[in-house]
């Protein structure tokens, strides 16, 4: 869907800002402040919110910020149903060409959907576009979260693979997406979006790497983080069943976390000259065992 503007001469394409949020109090303000910041024609943009069973003051938070943005807004609010499905009320309700997925704990810089667009409107073959990691101040903790994720873009030299792509940072087209038939709605925590990117690849699809940023806020303390990569193991544990990758269960071996952990601590020391990067090892194997801890977990009970 495209428009025009008397405003601006060239066409525009619509763009929708899919934000599906749970228990995001802490730092929605953020990321909602962030989306109001773009330069980006705000005339062509769509916010479509999606509270998944909040407990704690997003959906309000939500409601707070609709008198301040001078762009279409939609919310949606229902009890827990899970990742997928949150992201398929975008997707259904979507009026844009696009897809822009901003999480509760993201903060875009302000041309980020600017240059999300611009990328996607010269490459009409790229179905999904992944923008860059960004470092964000923080503790140790999540300091050493974000580290990873800036070497791997950094070594990757602008490559994406299928299997790693998320949607944090990340633009949808809108047709790719539907094509499909949307996300997967029987994955309810974690792995849907790579499970999406798998079968938009098999579509003829293909997948680029965009000249923004984004940053994400990580989990500050050794509980959250914990808790964080339970929930992914609970939730990947699912996410095989549909996709049957056993590659996923050999990176999470012990020993392969070790190994991986001291590689991405050089790389990283070398990127940022930090002497924190030394303790990526041991925060590797913290994640693994909480992840199979998760994994585990999910696994007895299914």
């Amino acid at each position: 869907m495209e428009s025009t503007s008397n405003k601006h001469e060239e066409i525009k394409p619509i763009v929708t800002i899919g934000v599906c949020v749970k228990n995001s109090a802490v730092t929605l303000r953020e990321a909602i402040e962030s989306i109001i910041a773009q330069d980006y024609p705000h005339e062509f943009m769509e916010i479509i919110f999606v509270d998944d069973g909040s407990k704690d003051e997003t959906l309000s938070i939500i409601k707070s910020y609709i008198p301040k943005m001078n762009m279409t807004v939609k919310i949606f609010h229902h009890e827990w149903r899970g990742l997928g499905a949150s992201r398929n009320v975008v997707v259904n309700n979507a009026s844009g060409k696009y897809i822009v997925w901003v999480d509760g704990d993201m903060i875009l810089p302000s041309d980020h959907v600017r240059k999300q667009v611009e990328y996607m409107e010269k490459n009409q073959n790229v179905g999904i576009a992944k923008s860059k990691h960004g470092m964000l101040s923080g503790s140790l903790v999540a300091k050493l979260e974000n580290l990873p994720y800036v070497v791997l873009d950094y070594k990757n030299n602008g490559a994406v693979k299928p299997g790693l792509l998320g949607t944090g940072g990340a633009i949808y087209r809108t047709e790719a997406i539907r094509q499909i038939g949307g996300f997967n709605e029987s994955i309810k925590s974690v792995g849907e979006d790579q499970d999406a990117a798998r079968r938009i690849f098999k579509k003829g699809w293909l997948f680029g790497r965009t000249n923004t940023y984004f940053y994400e806020r990580r989990r500050e303390t050794w509980k959250a983080l914990w808790d964080e990569y339970f929930w992914w193991g609970l939730g990947m544990h699912q996410t095989l069943r549909e996709n049957k990758d056993v590659a996923v269960l050999y990176k999470m071996n012990l020993l392969f976390g070790l190994f991986s952990g001291i590689i991405y601590s050089i790389d990283a020391y070398k990127l940022t000259h930090q002497k924190i990067c030394f303790l990526l090892p041991l925060q590797f194997i913290f994640k693994i065992v909480a992840w199979w801890t998760g994994y585990f977990k999910s696994l007895l009970s299914s």
